[in-house]
């Protein structure tokens, strides 16, 4: 994969209607929501807010943070589809839902990357490259678990770890909608890396999608531009010897696509394989782009 722009454009349950005056309207299944977005720097077509069918608009407070104004009912969590992985959906605090639809660029390339790389034996799964079952995944500020469940559908045993532990309940909810089986842990995923690296645990795979900021679960503090070189290196450490990727995504605006590649070209330089960085984008029914981040890969091949 070399384009420097990667389009989500696989989802039937999901989509960008419209999108204008710092907002975007979207599609959850049969609900639609409409959320700030601060790459939405253009003036919108229509009025978002009058859109007929809207459920809910997301009110930004004065005094931070921000609340979701019912227009029309709608339950207060439903289930959506991404092929045959399955999510819940529930508007929560700071405009989230709990998904983010542009990563399934990654679901899918994640998942290929494990699929080539398995042979089934006897009914086991196993590594081409070393016999070994089953693949293994790291998946470090793991979210509600949509990376974990899509590695996991692919035949890899996924140890997922993030600080939340409501975040983490809800990628077991996950797991168990798409019928599939992670480790889930609750740990600060530094310090969870470091104790692994003691322990002599070994991955084929690592997935990290670290917040610009936060806190673990005994105040420790993280900072994406201090932090994310370093903890780089350090799960290096626990790659195991014929890794086959290593996958790093960024919501953060300031850090750009080639800063990702940088990163993993310098943590993992005495590795051979391939490495890249892409912007994520979804199109939207005005037939533009809304870029959504950004990740950097690292693959053997």
């Amino acid at each position: 994969m070399t384009e420097r722009q990667s389009i989500t454009n696989n989802w039937k349950d999901y989509q960008i209607i419209a999108t204008g005056d710092g907002q975007k309207l979207e599609r959850w299944g049969d609900v639609i929501l409409l959320r700030p977005d601060p790459q939405v720097i253009w003036p919108a077509s229509f009025k978002l807010s009058k859109y007929g069918g809207l459920n809910a608009v997301y009110k930004r407070s004065k005094s931070g943070g921000g609340y979701w104004e019912t227009i029309k009912s709608f339950p207060s969590e439903w289930k959506i589809a991404y092929k045959d992985l399955n999510f819940l959906i529930k508007p929560m605090g700071f405009k989230h839902t709990g998904l983010f639809p542009e990563q399934s660029i990654n679901w899918d390339i994640m998942r290929g990357l494990i699929e080539q790389d398995i042979i089934k034996k006897d009914g086991v799964l196993h590594c081409t490259k070393d016999n070994k079952s089953p693949i293994t995944v790291l998946n470090l500020f793991a979210y509600t678990g949509a990376a974990s469940i899509a590695c996991a559908k692919a035949g890899a045993k996924v140890t997922h770890v993030d600080a939340a532990k409501g975040m983490v309940d809800r990628a077991a909810q996950n797991a168990k909608l798409s019928d599939t089986n992670i480790r889930l842990i609750i740990d600060d995923c530094f310090k969870f890396v470091q104790r692994e690296v003691k322990r002599g645990n070994k991955y084929d795979a690592i997935i990290m999608d670290p917040p610009s900021f936060g806190r673990g679960p005994n105040g420790e503090m993280w900072k994406i531009e201090d932090n994310l070189f370093s903890l780089v290196l350090e799960a290096s450490k626990v790659l195991s010897d014929n890794p086959i990727f290593f996958l790093i995504n960024s919501y953060t605006t300031g850090l750009q696509p080639t800063v990702i590649k940088n990163i993993l070209s310098l943590a993992l330089k005495d590795l051979k394989g391939i490495v890249d960085g892409y912007e994520l984008t979804i199109p939207t029914d005005e037939k533009i782009y809304l870029p959504c981040g950004c990740s950097g890969l690292w693959r053997n091949k």
